[in-house]
């Protein structure tokens, strides 16, 4: 059986009682980072864990490999915070898992894209998760401009986000693809630092101090 567990996003006590029986009682974590994971473990008492990783560096032939441990134990599976096979190579686990016709189950948690859609005060009757743009310039610019027609199209805001280190990189994209639009900057959500900033994308800019921070961004239509 596989269990996809929603693991903290800042703080680490942010973690459900469910997630935490589920955590003790697994005989095999398959997570992102062993370093991740086992600080959070023994920050809640958790040890003598199993653990198999699975990143962005896997290779598909291992993913059998994974998937019969599914069939065979109780596996959590755990991404470095947030919810697991979510915008992570998690969700071919649980593709091949479905198509084998393993069970799967689920321990709701934290959501990084719902704290910013609370947050940002506006009413949304729906939204557009567009998550990552592509790294190469080129890619990345025509990404950008595809979302111009999305939004003055369709009407609805966007959700996006990136790397850390790419935080003030694409609130300066922003500023000159959308520079009269309202964005809303969620950064280091559920920590001691996590700041809300809201604004044209210029304003925003001015009043961010931080050159590298976990973040999504809100960009809304006209």
């Amino acid at each position: 059986m596989l269990t996809l567990v929603a693991t903290p996003i800042g703080d680490y006590d942010e973690i459900t009682l469910k997630a935490l029986t589920t955590l003790k009682e697994a005989e095999v974590i398959i997570c992102e980072s062993t370093k991740e994971t086992s600080k959070l473990l023994r920050h809640h008492g958790i040890s003598g864990k199993t653990y198999e990783v699975l990143d962005e560096h896997f290779l598909k032939e291992d993913l059998q490999k994974f998937t019969d441990l599914c069939r065979d134990k109780k596996v959590a599976l755990v991404s470095d915070c947030g919810t697991p096979a979510f915008c992570d190579p998690g969700s071919d686990l649980v593709e091949q898992c479905r198509k084998e016709g393993i069970e799967i189950r689920n321990c709701l948690g934290a959501s990084s894209l719902m704290g910013l859609i609370s947050l940002s005060g506006l009413k949304l009757h729906e939204f557009l998760f567009r998550g990552f743009v592509p790294q190469e310039t080129g890619a990345r610019n025509e990404a950008y401009k595809n979302l111009q027609t999305e939004l003055k199209q369709t009407k609805r805001a966007v959700v996006l986000m990136d790397t850390p280190y790419r935080l003030q990189k694409m609130i300066s994209e922003l500023e000159a693809f959308f520079g009269d639009h309202f964005i809303v900057l969620a950064t280091d959500l559920g920590t001691a630092e996590e700041q809300i900033l809201t604004g044209v994308p210029g304003a925003v800019k001015n009043k961010l101090t931080k050159t590298k921070a976990e973040f999504m961004i809100l960009v809304k239509p006209k």
